[in-house]
């Protein structure tokens, strides 16, 4: 069966075959180790469509298309250098039934309840894996995303959230990958305060969350003056690729001065990989995966 074919199948396996989806899931080959060969850990992030965060560059509702958003994940899984995958189970279930996760580290997404540009975006609940189902499906870890919003009360909940799941995921064995901001609500929508103080902050936050930090490594953003950012905590931490940019020489070149720094052991990069300018994924990946050599 050719891969369109697959493709196209994938809504009868569900209907009919459900079952086949936890099948997947037992016989994936799992790799050793989160760390390959190259010392760095690239992955692959589509977790965006359950927060209702559909757009990529100036396309709205570039990632509404689920099969052209698995055909674009799996030219980049693919790609040599190429680690694994970060997504929802819908996301991670699909790939896992055209076969296409064999050999990857795959990270569950865990809290999407704080839908993009809702009132209640700061209550970022966990409506998506937990580490159990976690656990259970052979997955390799959990993500968390984790907005410090002083002015919002909603936040100490998603604080809670997370350190529980950093817990439950450290009981497991496994990765809990955070991802934090101090945020701030601008005319109504949330923003990520990109700057080396709010960054630190966050960092700092974050480190400190659960029972222990022994599997916690850190999802953040380039920011100017990085270096203060990377010395507030010594856990890994895995660089944000962010928004699609027009220039993406310029985004390729924050990377890379970044991963001069102690502590950047990789990256985690979605839109900006899998909807470039110009539309070539291959080559994308291709780039992010030299930046980190």
């Amino acid at each position: 069966m050719s891969f369109l074919e697959r493709l196209g199948s994938l809504t009868e396996i569900r209907a009919h075959h459900p079952e086949a989806v936890a099948e997947a899931a037992a016989h994936r080959v799992r790799r050793p180790s989160l760390i390959g060969p190259s010392g760095r850990l690239m992955i692959v992030a589509a977790d965006h469509p359950a927060r209702g965060a559909l757009a990529a560059g100036d396309r709205p509702l570039a990632m509404a298309d689920r099969t052209e958003l698995l055909r674009r994940l799996c030219v980049a899984l693919d790609r040599p250098g190429v680690d694994g995958v970060l997504g929802t189970p819908d996301v991670i279930e699909d790939l896992l039934l055209l076969g296409a996760l064999d050999g990857k580290v795959v990270i569950g997404s865990m809290n999407r309840g704080g839908l993009a540009g809702s009132a209640f975006e700061i209550d970022d609940r966990f409506t998506a894996y937990d580490p159990a189902t976690i656990a259970a499906q052979g997955l390799d870890g959990g993500k968390m995303l984790l907005r410090v919003e002083d002015d919002d009360p909603a936040t100490v909940r998603t604080l809670e959230g997370c350190a529980n799941a950093v817990t439950g995921l450290a009981r497991q064995g496994l990765m809990a990958m955070v991802e934090p901001f101090v945020s701030r609500r601008d005319g109504g929508r949330v923003r990520n305060v990109l700057t080396a103080d709010a960054m630190t902050r966050a960092v700092a936050i974050a480190s400190g969350l659960g029972a222990t930090s022994a599997y916690t490594w850190l999802k953040v953003p380039v920011v100017e003056e990085m270096e203060r950012v990377m010395a507030a905590s010594t856990l890994p931490v895995l660089l944000l690729g962010g928004e699609v940019s027009a220039d993406q020489d310029t985004a390729l070149a924050s990377w890379r001065k970044a991963f001069t720094l102690p502590g950047v052991m990789g990256l985690v990069a979605g839109r900006t990989m899998l909807y470039p300018p110009g539309d070539d994924v291959a080559a994308a990946v291709d780039a992010a995966v030299e930046v980190m050599q």
